[in-house]
C-alpha cells in the first residue's frame, strides 16, 4: 500500500521513496512533460530547421502529457476514498488553492509563457466531483470534452472574441474564472478531457503488459490518426478561416482547442505513457535522474520559469541557440533533483503540496 499512496500523491509529482516500477515509470513520463515544456517555454516556435522541428514536436504535446499524467495521480491518490477509505477533499483543495496562487501569481513575470498551474488547480477541484464516477462516466465525460468543449469554445469566441490572455494574480475573481474555464490558453472545458481520460486510466492494471501496449498502439494510432484526418478534411474543404467558426472543427494545430487536436496529443500522451510503463523497469539505474526530476516536477516548473524570466528573455534568437539553452536548464535541473532527492524524500514545493497530511499526522 505504500508504494500506491506514494506514486501518485502529487498529480503534480510525488517525491517518496519507492520501488515501485508503475510509479517509478509514471515519474519519468511526468519528467518527459516537464521538459518537454521547458523545451517550447524558451523556444522560439517560429523558426525553421531540425531545432525547431524538436521544439515543434514538443509543442500542444507535453503539456497534455502534463495534465494527463495529473489525472492518472488523482485516481492513485484516492483509490482508498473510492473503496470507502477517508476522503481526500481536503488535500485537493488545499493543492487547488495552493497551485491557483502560484500560477497567478507566476503569470506576472516577464517570461512569456502561459502557465498552465491555475487550469491544473481547477481541474483538481473537478476531480472531486469525478472521483466517484463509474468508469463509464469518466469516458463519457473525457468524450463530452473532447467534442462538446470545443463547441463551447467557438460558441464563447463568436460572443465575446476573446483574445486567450491568462489572468494574473492581479486579474478580479471573475476574469480568473472566465480564464481558466474558457477564455484562457488552457480552458477546463476541452483541458477536461485528457485529465478525465487520465484519471480512469489511473483505475487500469498499468503492471499488466498488455495494458502497456495497447497504449502504446493506440496512442501512435490516435497520434498519427488525428494529424491525417485534419489533412485530408483541410484538403476537401479548405483551411479555416480567420474567423472563428465550425470550420475550425478541421484543425489539428497545437493549442486549437479543436478535437483533432485533442485526440492527437492526448493519443501521443498515451503513447508516451504506454513506453515508459514498458522500458522503464528495465533501465534501472539510468532512469534515476529522470525519475528524481519527476517527483520534483513542481519544483522544476517553477523554477524554470524564474529562470527564462531572469536570465533567457528577450532571447533566444533562434531555435537552434532555445533547444541550445533548454538543454542548458534541463541538465541544470537533472542535477539539481538529483542531487536533492539523494538527500531530501520530497521537493520544497512538494512537501508544500503536503501539508494536510502533515498536519494530520502531528495532531
Amino acid at each position: 500500500m505504500t508504494s500506491l499512496r506514494t506514486g501518485a500523491a502529487a498529480a503534480v509529482g510525488s517525491a517518496e521513496q519507492t520501488t515501485s516500477p508503475r510509479v517509478v515509470a509514471l515519474d519519468v513520463a511526468r519528467a518527459v512533460a516537464i521538459l518537454g515544456m521547458l523545451v517550447v517555454n524558451v523556444g522560439p516556435r517560429d523558426d525553421s530547421g531540425p531545432a525547431a522541428m524538436v521544439i515543434r514536436a514538443a509543442h500542444g504535446r507535453a503539456s497534455l502529457l502534463f495534465v494527463l499524467l495529473a489525472g492518472i495521480g488523482i485516481s492513485l491518490l484516492t483509490r482508498r476514498a473510492r473503496q470507502g477509505g477517508p476522503s481526500r477533499w481536503g488535500t485537493l483543495v488545499w493543492r487547488s488553492a495552493l497551485l491557483l496562487v502560484a500560477g497567478l501569481a507566476l503569470q506576472l513575470l516577464d517570461h512569456d509563457v502561459k502557465v498552465i498551474l491555475p487550469t491544473y488547480a481547477v481541474l483538481f477541484l473537478v476531480a472531486l466531483a469525478a472521483v466517484r464516477l463509474p468508469d463509464v462516466g469518466l469516458l463519457i465525460g473525457a468524450g463530452a470534452a473532447t467534442l462538446l468543449g470545443p463547441l463551447v469554445w467557438i460558441g464563447g469566441q463568436q460572443k465575446t472574441d476573446f483574445d486567450m490572455e491568462p489572468a494574473t494574480l492581479t486579474s478580479t475573481p471573475l476574469d480568473v474564472l472566465s480564464s481558466v474555464v474558457l477564455t484562457g490558453p488552457y480552458p477546463v472545458v476541452t483541458w477536461a478531457a485528457p485529465f478525465l481520460l487520465g484519471m480512469w486510466l489511473g483505475r487500469r492494471r498499468l503492471t499488466a503488459r498488455a495494458v502497456q501496449v495497447r497504449l502504446v498502439v493506440v496512442g501512435a494510432a490516435a497520434a498519427v490518426g488525428g494529424i491525417v484526418v485534419s489533412r485530408v478534411l483541410v484538403a476537401l474543404v479548405g483551411q479555416p478561416g480567420e474567423e472563428v467558426g465550425l470550420d475550425r472543427l478541421t484543425s489539428a494545430v497545437a493549442h486549437s482547442q479543436m478535437p483533432l487536436w485533442l485526440v492527437s496529443g492526448t493519443g501521443s500522451a498515451l503513447a508516451v505513457v504506454g513506453l515508459a510503463l514498458l522500458l522503464v523497469p528495465r533501465a534501472g539505474r539510468w532512469a534515476h535522474p529522470l525519475v528524481a526530476v519527476g517527483q520534483l516536477s513542481l519544483t522544476v516548473y517553477v523554477a524554470h520559469l524564474v529562470v527564462i524570466a531572469a536570465l533567457v528573455r528577450p532571447g533566444p534568437g533562434s531555435a537552434a541557440e532555445g533547444l541550445g539553452v533548454s538543454l542548458l536548464i534541463a541538465a541544470a535541473a537533472v542535477l539539481f533533483a538529483t542531487l536533492w532527492r539523494a538527500g531530501f524524500r520530497r521537493g520544497p514545493l512538494e512537501t508544500l503540496l503536503r501539508v494536510p497530511s502533515l498536519l494530520r499526522r502531528a495532531s
